[in-house]
């Protein structure tokens, strides 16, 4: 007789029952970006008894505004990382469209123009980047890493390496899209909260959304099952780039200024918070909320040091270290599920 413990129908029943039974918040605290969300509490209200200056309007303006050009980039990242990709190039990228912007605005060209200049050129290079990695089979980190490089080079090339700090006729705008507020919220914590919610329904709801999340689960299983991707994985390398060029756009605009440093080393700022926002590196696991979430945590670690009079140069370490404790809570999370 098999020692194999037998499983009835009604147990079968009863689990799917369970399941069904499940609320919205029991299957919320399941995920990762609860739990990181819970950390950004218990950090606020530590912080509150540290600094009075915590809480005060003017720096949760500047927390805000601050973290939303990360969530904005994590966005796109969170769509790459679910196929099992990786990009490397937005930080180079960022400076890039930036320098583009500022070079078409510098010419006395209308705000509309700097836009479509920015989101073109993110978009050509996302598309190279896809095509490279769908069509030729090369390894996304090889790809991106070298985009890295070029991205980089071809703005100092483009900017003759200077400064750019004259936007034309329309600086007054293009600095308030940027720097300014709408009803006291940052202008571009709206654009994040816009797309947050742009990306939830994709992700939930359409089409394209589902194909992202079966290729990154198995994409051999996704080619069988007839889905195209090819097309998906351009579809996320473009996404994600377009993302890097809208935060690079508001970036400069609340700068007043753009030089080739933009956007220097954020790729790693940008993969940490996607990781710690729940994305999961072996693909398949992503979530709208989570990448503005782990974006919030690493400013909101940033902005805590300094207050609490920490040396700013510890702020890599704690990002690090809430990396790797993400990592591992889904390892865990997995070997339970196990």
């Amino acid at each position: 007789m098999s020692d194999k413990p037998q499983v009835s129908h009604a147990d079968i029943g009863a689990d799917v029952t369970d399941r069904r039974e499940m609320t919205g918040f029991q299957a919320a605290i399941r995920t990762q970006p609860f739990w990181v969300l819970i950390a950004i509490i218990v950090i606020g209200l530590v912080m509150s008894y540290v600094s009075p200056v915590f809480f005060t309007e003017r720096n949760m303006f500047n927390v805000t505004r601050n973290f939303a050009f990360f969530g904005i980039m994590s966005l796109g990242m969170s769509a790459v990382i679910c196929t099992a990709g990786i990009d490397l190039s937005v930080g180079s990228l960022m400076g890039l469209t930036g320098i583009i912007t500022g070079l078409v605005m510098q010419a006395g060209m209308p705000i509309e123009l700097g836009f479509l200049a920015c989101m073109g050129t993110a978009a050509l290079v996302g598309l190279i980047n896809g095509v490279l990695i769908a069509y030729l089979r090369m390894a996304p980190f090889v790809v991106t890493l070298g985009m890295l490089a070029m991205a980089r080079s071809v703005g100092m090339v483009v900017s003759n390496n200077k400064m750019i700090y004259d936007f034309g006729p329309d600086q007054e705008l293009f600095e308030w899209l940027g720097g300014e507020s709408v009803l006291g919220i940052p202008n571009p914590v709206w654009v994040l909260g816009i797309l947050t919610l742009v990306f939830w329904w994709a992700y939930r709801y359409s089409t394209w959304g589902r194909w992202v999340f079966a290729v990154g689960g198995n994409v051999q299983a996704a080619k069988l099952s007839g889905i195209p991707v090819e097309r998906v994985l351009i579809s996320v390398y473009v996404i994600c780039s377009l993302c890097a060029g809208l935060a690079a756009f508001l970036l400069v605009g609340w700068f007043g200024s753009v030089t080739n440093a933009l956007g220097q080393t954020y790729e790693l700022n940008v993969i940490a918070a996607t990781v710690i926002g729940g994305a999961n590196l072996m693909g398949g696991v992503a979530y709208a909320v989570g990448a503005p979430i782990g974006a919030a945590l690493m400013e909101l670690i940033r902005n805590s040091l300094l207050l609490a009079g920490i040396d700013a140069l510890w702020q890599q370490f704690f990002v690090g270290l809430f990396l790797i404790l993400a990592v591992l809570l889904e390892q865990i999370r997995n070997r339970g599920g196990n």
